[in-house]
């Protein structure tokens, strides 16, 4: 049994096992119908628990299609219907869940109920997203950047916007894919100081670099995310507007990166905030390839997690 619960804590040969799975079952399905079963069905007779304490539309139908692709079942529950930690602790769902269900994703809050899910669950626990990380993003992030560019190791990915979840896993993906990060934003929501120095401990060159214009010189992929959330307050959204201004990602910038470099982000996004539509919409975008990857990589975790 394997937990997927953050990149850094997933060996490289097993990311990169995952991966080329992902992209074999990908070329697998070229051509068939969306509903079609894979031809191989790991799941079948197995059953999903996918909890979602956090809204989601990509997290919630690429695992939903890809267990129904593999010929499983998935039973959908919502933070209301849950109530995790509210009543019933986080560790007795789990234990109770655990006599259920064979797999179980968690989209939540607090790393904390994520951590605890796994500690007490008997069946494997996958991140879906926290506050603190996004890992099966950046696997989907990855695999798309392979899949037009080849490898990605010794490459340079600049992060535009705010060091949040989904700038630390892609900080966990530097130091075990081996490939450079420059982080270009005010330093007020500069990424963690732990997850930095574990991408530098592991041999990358992390920059901290506060001029956009610079940070994207020689870029090879250009990464952008909203710069708020959907829980924010008016008062917070205005002032994280101010200080991410700058840090926009529109034509005149992505000109500074190499000519082949490629833009991602994990959407939804705020068109004309943190990137303009010319970029979304323009020939270095990736951006639907990298949300369809969602299902594949999902998919490969799966089975690394059901040993299969």
């Amino acid at each position: 049994m394997n937990h997927f619960l953050d990149i850094y804590k997933t060996e490289p040969a097993a990311l990169r096992a995952i991966l080329d799975d992902a992209m074999a079952m990908k070329k697998a399905r070229a051509g068939q119908p969306r509903g079609a079963l894979d031809a191989q069905t790991p799941l079948e007779g197995h059953m999903v628990a996918l909890i979602f304490e956090k809204p989601s539309t990509r997290t919630r139908v690429s695992f939903d299609v890809g267990v129904r692709q593999m010929g499983g079942e998935t039973m959908v529950l919502s933070g209301s219907d849950m109530q995790l930690g509210h009543g019933e602790t986080i560790a007795d769902t789990a234990r109770v869940l655990s006599r259920y269900v064979d797999l179980i994703m968690i989209r939540t809050f607090d790393e904390a109920v994520l951590l605890e899910m796994a500690e007490y669950a008997t069946v494997p626990v996958i991140n879906g997203l926290t506050d603190r990380t996004h890992p099966c993003q950046i696997m989907a992030d990855v695999m798309t950047y392979e899949e037009h560019r080849g490898p990605i190791k010794g490459k340079k990915v600049v992060w535009c916007g705010d060091g949040n979840n989904v700038c630390a896993s892609f900080l966990h993906a530097a130091a075990q894919f081996q490939f450079d990060l420059t982080f270009a934003g005010p330093a007020q929501l500069d990424p963690e100081d732990e997850f930095v120095g574990l991408a530098r401990k592991a041999g990358c060159s992390i920059l901290i670099e506060r001029d956009a214009d610079k940070a994207v010189q020689g870029a090879d992929l250009v990464v952008a995310d909203t710069w708020v959330s959907m829980h924010d307050s008016q008062s917070t959204k205005e002032r994280r507007h101010n200080q991410l201004r700058p840090y926009q990602v529109n034509k005149q910038l992505l000109d500074r990166a190499n000519s082949d470099a490629l833009f991602m982000h994990c959407l939804p996004a705020h068109r004309e905030e943190e990137v303009t539509s010319e970029v979304m919409d323009g020939p270095s975008s990736v951006i639907f390839d990298e949300a369809e990857n969602r299902l594949h990589a999902q998919k490969a975790i799966m089975r690394y997690c059901l040993g299969r």
